[in-house]
């Protein structure tokens, strides 16, 4: 049998089903492959080994009582250290949170729990889930699966990680700017940014409320849809059947998007290639509504944030990592009335932009313009730190801005990723088109 680290979790859960793996089985190989590995301690806030083995031994109870309660009761996944797990810290990376105690699991953990999968640990997170980059020398960077000297992407470092290195079966993060796709495509996975909206908020530390948004990070786009569903507390999507022939596709070309480095280039014209192959009809289209939204990031983002954390932030600004202060303070320079017209504006540009895609079923770019810069470079190179932090984010942050849901998949090269976008609330249609996609992209 293939080894329990390397399988997918619907192939784990089908195991399960067969009475052919045993849930303590499965966790207890997590537990141990990450208490012996060399990076646990930059991949793991901590293991959550007890609550783990119960919650396995009540699947595997159920499991041969032939009660199960989902396609993934019983499989183990990690959990990005902003979600609120009851009795145990959560601290979003950021000493601000140091010793914060929840009372209660966040609601979408309820889900998860509720349909029987399994919390297997927290993971460390960009601090305050303020970056795209992963880098954080207040806790811990997590490591990049493509290069030892670079950073994994974030801010669901860690979340990526976990999946990336074996040590988690599939893992949730948050993604609010591209928090979830980056680190996914960096480390070669599939990475589901969710609609604002569909998956609660409840139980999660706020970066920018009215942009964060739950997702996934998976091996594939089955697993993301079955992590999806869980989420939500709802039944499983029907991917079966699903297929490129006809699909109408297009490649999004705009102002300030159109620069893309060599290798990410490279990757995303392959790919396009595949899905022709496929049988996808795919067009380019130029919409400048993109480039005026993503002008609209700093006034947006920046206010939120600051608003959100002025007060805790200024009370001890020295525990926080420099160029992440920095950043956040960024949005006392805006007026509220700049924040308002800001999203005034923001509102129009979005319902040109569904006027424009209606009828694709899906718009391409390259999830990353960039690959991973180098870490120790970050910390000594300011200029190059701000330049690399605002391309690692720019093509993923037109989903939170324009409110679409968002879907990355490995492109078949190292760290580069090919980013789908759809409308809001389209999921089933996106992992829908997102598995046959992966099926052409091999």
């Amino acid at each position: 049998m293939q080894n329990i680290l390397e399988m997918t979790a619907a192939d784990l859960g089908r195991l399960i089903a067969k009475g052919r793996l045993d849930p303590v089985e499965i966790t207890q190989a997590y537990l141990d492959a990450a208490q012996n590995h060399s990076e646990i301690g930059r991949v793991y806030t901590m293991l959550t080994t007890d609550r783990a083995l119960s919650e396995a031994v009540a699947s595997s109870l159920r499991a041969k009582s032939c009660q199960r309660l989902s396609p993934l009761d019983g499989v183990p996944i990690s959990w990005k250290d902003l979600f609120d797990t009851s009795g145990l810290k959560t601290e979003a990376g950021s000493d601000l949170l140091s010793g914060r105690l929840p009372k209660t699991d966040a609601k979408c953990l309820k889900n998860a729990t509720a349909l029987g999968l399994v919390c297997l640990g927290k993971t460390h997170m960009s601090e305050l889930a303020f970056s795209g980059l992963g880098l954080n020398p207040v806790t811990k960077t997590p490591p990049c699966v493509n290069d030892p000297e670079a950073v994994p992407g974030g801010s669901s470092s860690g979340a990526a990680a976990s999946v990336a290195f074996g040590l988690a079966a599939g893992a949730i993060g948050s993604d609010t700017g591209g928090s979830v796709r980056i680190p996914a495509a960096w480390n070669d996975l599939v990475g589901l940014k969710t609609t604002s909206g569909k998956i609660s908020l409840q139980g999660v530390v706020p970066l920018c409320q009215k942009f964060d948004t739950v997702g996934p990070l998976s091996k594939t786009v089955e697993d993301s849809a079955l992590l999806f569903s869980a989420l939500c507390g709802e039944l499983p999507i029907d991917l079966k059947e699903s297929s490129l022939k006809g699909a109408r596709l297009a490649i999004l070309r705009a102002k300030g998007i159109n620069e893309v480095r060599e290798k990410p280039a490279n990757a995303f014209d392959q790919s396009i290639k595949a899905l022709k192959m496929a049988g996808a009809h795919v067009d380019e289209i130029t919409l400048e509504c993109v480039s005026e939204a993503l002008g609209l990031t700093g006034v947006l983002f920046n206010s939120e944030a600051y608003g959100t954390w002025k007060e805790l932030i200024e009370k001890n600004p020295n525990v926080i990592f420099d160029k992440i202060l920095a950043r956040f303070r960024e949005g006392a320079n805006f007026q509220a009335s700049d924040y308002l017209a800001a999203w005034q504006s923001l509102e129009n540009l979005r319902q040109t932009y569904y006027s424009a895609t209606q009828g694709y079923d899906a718009i391409l770019c390259p999830t990353s313009p960039i690959m991973p810069p180098n870490a120790v470079r970050l910390m000594n190179d300011e200029d190059y730190y701000v330049a690399e932090n605002l391309m690692s984010l720019r093509n993923t942050r037109i989903g939170n801005l324009l409110g679409l849901c968002a879907i990355t998949l490995p492109t078949g090269v190292p760290s580069c990723g090919l980013m789908m976008l759809a409308g809001p609330h389209q999921e089933k249609r996106l992992l829908r088109t997102a598995v046959a996609a992966e099926r052409a992209l091999g």
